[in-house]
């Protein structure tokens, strides 16, 4: 029996309902509490293997990864923890401890707000 949950797939118009950090890059210039929400997340994505980790989880079957499925990122167990702590702190996964292994998310509304972030903001009426 596995202990892997699914997590619901989030309706369009909730995606829509998610508060992003900041307003789309193209509506006006971010203020210094929005610069470093912004440039906190896309640090932690700069760099490579962080990226494939974070891919592999949002891409992994039921939301969800178990360090043990995601490890093979030709790294060391270590530097793979370290790297998920960066995502963790991010605010770009949340994990769950179940028995010895700790399973990683990403949670759907900071994807939907990811997404928000890099849109063309409407013109202007």
């Amino acid at each position: 029996m596995s202990n892997t949950r699914v997590l619901p797939l989030i309706e369009p118009e909730a995606a829509d309902a998610v508060a992003p950090c900041c307003p789309p890059l193209t509506e006006r210039a971010f203020t210094a509490e929005e610069a470093e929400t912004a440039a906190r997340m896309f640090k932690a994505l700069s760099d490579p293997v962080r990226l494939r980790l974070f891919s592999a989880v949002a891409s992994h079957p039921g939301g969800e990864a178990c360090v043990c499925d995601i490890s093979d990122v030709g790294v060391s167990q270590p530097t793979v923890s370290h790297h998920l702590k960066k995502l963790k702190d991010a605010g770009l996964l949340t994990s769950e401890r179940r028995g010895t292994w700790v399973y990683y998310r990403v949670e759907p509304s900071v994807l939907a707000a990811m997404g928000k972030l890099l849109t063309i903001a409407p013109a202007a009426a």
